[in-house]
């Protein structure tokens, strides 16, 4: 189904040219000559969009923004003005303007703009879908397990949820960080506002400053129009910043600047954009050893780890493993409709008996597996992966001695890509899961490390 536009604008001429174009593209449109019509639109019906004129007679576009953004305050509202200056941009994104148009109108821009705020209703529809089905069933946890490592994680959980506080998440991959992240922010004040995950070691360098702070229309080769970052997407909710020792030294003060502000600048920008976000961050490095080697800032570091939080392994979460394992049995057998009722008490010690060193990630994906090779109602050893079954003692670890003269953990890496790319014929695709990577991780450690396919 089309989108659906409220157009106000106390010109007749631009309503009918505005409103010519955009039932063109195939958007339904309705009109107002002024705020107090628009409002009565907005009594009887909703939209996907506002787009108003803010210099108009009786009520400005500025005031109709407040009282649209009362009713509804994830009203996506786009401002058109032949008046534009920096504080009238400045004053409406504060307010909660979506994005700010100036006159005459180029269309392509303008097309551009609605493209971006359909795309920003959709993310908000979903999330509040999703919150709403998470009230509907908030008797099933998304965390599981009642170790004592875990009750404290729970503990500090719900301590420091309402608060505004920074908080930096220890774990190895795969413990859970971004469930914890979604906790934190679900038991917050900020919950119906957005939450917006990013891998930093999953995006290169050179596009991470555009992808968290957004870029202007021509700031660099490619930017054909402005885009909106995460920071300023997700203004009053949360950004989870996974992976963040993964970041450079030189945007690591960028984000410093950001946090101690309270403002960004979008690349290629002159404004500086007020934002209101609660930064949740996590790690599997060592930071405080990143310090002491020029890694990363220890200034940033204070910033970010107000609150800590450490997730254990689950090798560490004892009979956790068996409870785990049977809620992904209960979840992959109803997902899948086969009749698997549990898992075999032989393969259920295979399974106690590994260490596990993807964690719960590893632990899901090896109980969807057993679901669908099960020849019966029960999950047999037969049903499990061989690292399980024949890694019980050692644990799936990879037999290595250190030589006498140490080694250069980065000249190992980039042999160890090499390798898995010359098995894989060269289709990241293929060398990732030989590797535990993801594609994008994969794909960045190759252009980090200037791995070509040879000639």
């Amino acid at each position: 189904m089309a989108g659906s536009i409220l157009l106000v604008d106390d010109e007749r001429g631009q309503r009918e040219i505005l409103q010519t174009i955009l039932e063109g593209e195939g958007y339904r449109v309705n009109t107002a000559p002024g705020g107090q019509e628009a409002l009565a639109h907005l009594e009887s019906q909703q939209f996907d969009i506002i787009l108003t004129d803010l210099k108009m007679q009786g009520m400005s576009g500025m005031e109709l923004l407040e009282r649209a953004l009362h009713v509804d305050p994830l009203q996506c509202v786009i401002m058109m003005t032949a008046h534009g200056t920096v504080d009238s941009a400045v004053e409406a994104m504060k307010k909660g303007a979506f994005d700010y148009l100036e006159k005459p109108l180029e269309r392509d821009d303008l097309l551009l703009t609605l493209r971006r705020g359909f795309e920003r209703v959709a993310l908000v529809r979903e999330n509040r879908a999703l919150h709403k089905k998470l009230e509907q069933t908030a008797a099933i946890p998304d965390i599981i397990g009642e170790h004592p490592k875990m009750k404290e994680v729970y503990r500090i959980i719900a301590k420091i949820a309402p608060t505004n506080s920074t908080v930096l998440i220890y774990g190895e991959s795969g413990t859970g960080k971004e469930l914890v992240a979604r906790a934190i922010h679900d038991g917050s004040p900020r919950k119906k506002r957005p939450f917006f995950a990013i891998n930093c070691a999953a995006i290169p360098e050179n596009l991470m400053e555009s992808e968290l702070f957004g870029h202007e229309k021509g700031a660099f080769t490619g930017a054909n129009s402005r885009e909106i970052g995460i920071f300023e997407a997700a203004n009053d909710g949360t950004v989870f910043l996974d992976e963040i020792g993964e970041m450079s030294v030189a945007m690591q003060a960028k984000l410093l600047r950001a946090i101690q502000s309270k403002e960004i600048r979008r690349v290629g920008g002159k404004v500086n954009i007020p934002i209101d976000v609660r930064i949740i961050s996590a790690t599997n490095r060592d930071l405080e050893g990143e310090i002491r080697r020029g890694g990363f800032r220890e200034d940033l570091f204070y910033r970010l780890n107000v609150i800590r939080i450490n997730l254990p392994p689950l090798r560490e979460r004892g009979n956790d493993i068996a409870t785990l394992a049977d809620f992904f049995v209960r979840k992959y057998g109803s997902q899948t409709g086969l009749p698997v009722k549990g898992i075999a008490r032989s393969a259920l010690k295979l399974i106690m008996d590994y260490s596990w060193p993807g964690n719960v990630r590893q632990l899901e994906s090896v109980i969807e597996r057993g679901i669908l090779m099960a020849e019966s109602e029960y999950i047999h050893p037969e049903d499990l992966p061989g690292e399980v079954r024949e890694g019980g003692a050692g644990g799936g670890k990879i037999p290595f001695e250190f030589p006498a003269g140490g080694i250069q953990f980065e000249e190992l890496e980039k042999e160890l890509i090499i390798k898995a790319m010359e098995r894989a014929d060269w289709v990241i695709a293929k060398a990732a899961p030989l590797l535990g990577m993801s594609y994008k991780t994969l794909q960045y450690r190759l252009e980090k490390f200037g791995i070509e396919k040879p000639d």
